[in-house]
């Protein structure tokens, strides 16, 4: 059997039709796999089309404040992604006179494009014969070939990928990346995968063998961490409130959020008020408090957990300068915050 061939042809006929499939062009086909990493295309495809309208070149990219990037992408998630694809535009535009870079090596230099990203591009923009691999090729080729390499370890990612980079075909090299991430996707799913009707059926060894929920082999994650967020929402008479942006290198960088008190552990409404040190917080103890949840939120990241109460806090006058609530859409939030927002009538 032609394996490239094979997988090939079975793209051909089954390709789903995806808006990103209908261009070459890099600027879309970057913004497409930036948007889907670590995305479902269900849930990423709306997020494409409104980049793709709102900044409908590199060059309207690059000039928009990292603000509206934030906002354009807020529910996305990963909020690294955003601020290196705003990087990358810049770059573009900067150091590239607005064309994108034309090869493998070249596209490295993108902030956030990493080997994946670049043998994409590179591939189905240029033609290059460079393969991808992402979580749908470990699935195809682990199953196939009975691989039990774990794909998370440094030995996996090479020998995945140089399996892949033999098996490319050279002539066709966009067709074969992307039917490999479509087979994955589509018919060697991790869960259910349609053995009945696949090509590969009778070369398989996690079939032959039994092994198909065995593989692909994945190293166990390091422990989830929980954390307790307690949010205080100020209302003053004059409906104003307080936003924070969050800095640093943690969750959320960029995004605002409002006043956070994190404890070690779930609060009550008098251990708060204990808890509260800072001028912020402080004032907390002189207004009237109320307690919006009674069960903790839990919203879920890959490492860590996060336990939420949302506390308001009436107030004759905020203590420090707010902003008015009818603003508040206007600000990038986390998820969780957006939620709130939006269920809360202010």
């Amino acid at each position: 059997m032609n394996f490239s061939k094979t997988l090939i042809i079975w793209y051909l006929e089954n390709k789903r039709d995806l808006p990103w499939r209908r261009t070459s062009k890099p600027y879309f086909i970057w913004l497409s796999e930036i948007i889907l990493q670590q995305t479902r295309i269900e849930q990423g495809k709306p997020y494409y089309l409104k980049f793709k309208k709102t900044f409908p070149t590199v060059f309207e990219l690059a000039a928009a404040s990292e603000q509206e990037v934030l906002k354009l992408w807020q529910g996305l998630g990963y909020y690294s992604r955003a601020r290196n694809l705003h990087a990358a535009a810049k770059y573009v535009v900067e150091e590239c006179n607005g064309e994108f870079p034309s090869s493998y090596k070249e596209l490295l230099k993108l902030p956030g494009v990493g080997d994946y990203t670049a043998s994409a591009i590179a591939s189905i923009c240029y033609k290059e014969p460079v393969a991808v691999v992402d979580g749908n090729v470990y699935r195809v080729l682990s199953r196939i070939f009975g691989i039990a390499t774990p794909i998370n370890s440094t030995a996996g990612a090479k020998e995945f990928k140089a399996i892949a980079q033999k098996l490319l075909d050279k002539e066709m090299p966009s067709e074969f990346n992307q039917g490999m991430m479509e087979f994955g996707a589509v018919q060697c799913k991790p869960q259910l995968p349609l053995c009945s009707t696949c090509p590969f059926s009778g070369i398989c060894v996690a079939l032959k063998d039994n092994r198909i929920k065995e593989l692909p082999v994945k190293l166990k994650k390091q422990k989830v961490k929980k954390r307790h967020f307690n949010y205080l929402v100020f209302i003053s008479e004059a409906k104003e409130t307080l936003l924070n942006e969050r800095r640093g290198k943690g969750i959320w960088e960029g995004l605002y959020e409002f006043p956070l008190l994190e404890t070690n552990r779930e609060v009550s409404h008098k251990n708060l008020l204990m808890e509260s040190n800072d001028h912020i917080y402080a004032a907390v103890k002189e207004q009237s408090l109320e307690l919006y949840n009674e069960a903790p939120i839990v919203h879920k990241l890959s490492h860590q957990h996060i336990y939420t109460k949302f506390w308001i806090v009436n107030c004759r006058e905020l203590p420090e300068a707010g902003i008015p609530i009818e603003n508040i859409s206007h600000f990038p939030v986390p998820a969780l915050i957006d939620k709130f927002i939006e269920a809360y009538d202010f």
